[in-house]
């Protein structure tokens, strides 16, 4: 082959490594469903659209305290090592999620604890929480929701029990209208297994703003603990209304919401309770 036809074939086919596939699907690691032929961000979590997305596959996450004897108000240190499902390797580049590489949500079996705040990833490769103080005796259920590089978002919960006396059973509430937020659902009887969308009325309705990369965050646990969903707005566009789309997994259970909204700089955490029936 002569140098010039050389040079031609080389220029051609940088031109075609550099033009973008045509049938390329961009997808959000966060909301799979969102899908799109152009690269973006995802309307719905404002997570950057991916193309060629791999397979969804479960990682490890060990959990270990400091001091490993728990006991209710002492303050503990948290630490979390994330490792590979294929040989167990130690796993230390992440992604962000919603401005964060690890968001923690921490909740206690009688569902009156809640907390979600983010651990720091160390020189160590490991993800460190310092001082968490679990208030009662109980279990205590903890959701890490993370990202490994070259995967998909994990969400991946640990237990920890604090020695005691057992805590009272969950307390739920029918209420659906606070000070600042209202609540209605669709269907008004949500059925276990189907969607049910949660429509939230913010009152005032001005000053909205992003909170951690999105117009609001929501944990949806069950009064068991089994389930713990992390999800984002369906529908919101800073205006007094979001709207969050979940489906409950299991009938004849409560499940506890925690939404979180951000207004003229200050995060707000309210709760609400849904009960999810059997579809007769």
């Amino acid at each position: 082959m002569k140098r010039r036809e050389f040079l031609a074939l080389s220029a051609a086919s940088l031109a075609c490594a550099q033009t973008p596939d045509p049938i390329a699907i961009f997808s959000c690691p966060m909301d799979p469903d969102v899908r799109q032929h152009d690269p973006g961000t995802c309307p719905r979590c404002g997570m950057t659209l991916a193309a060629g997305l791999p397979e969804p596959v479960e990682y490890h996450l060990d959990l270990a305290t400091a001091p490993r004897a728990l006991k209710p108000g002492q303050p503990l240190d948290l630490s979390f090592a994330v490792t590979d499902p294929w040989k167990n390797r130690p796993v230390t580049k992440f992604q962000l999620v919603h401005e964060r590489l690890f968001h923690m949500f921490v909740v206690s079996q009688d569902l009156e604890f809640f907390l979600h705040d983010h651990p720091t990833l160390s020189a160590d490769g490991q993800f460190h929480y310092k001082n968490l103080v679990l208030p009662t005796p109980g279990m205590y259920r903890i959701l890490g929701d993370f990202y490994p590089d070259a995967a998909t978002p994990q969400l991946i919960a640990k237990t920890l029990i604090v020695p005691g006396a057992p805590p009272p059973e969950p307390q739920f509430s029918e209420e659906r209208r606070l000070p600042a937020l209202e609540l209605t659902t669709v269907p008004e009887r949500p059925i276990a297994d189907m969607p049910t969308q949660l429509h939230f009325k913010l009152t005032p309705g001005d000053g909205l703003e992003p909170y951690l990369g999105a117009w609001g965050h929501m944990l949806v646990a069950s009064d068991d603990l089994i389930d713990l969903i992390h999800l984002h707005p369906f529908i919101a566009d800073g205006g007094p209304e979001l709207q969050f789309n979940v489906v409950f997994p299991r009938p004849d259970h409560t499940y506890r919401t925690w939404i979180q909204y951000q207004r003229a700089g200050v995060v707000n955490t309210a709760h609400f309770d849904v009960r999810a029936h059997d579809l007769r």
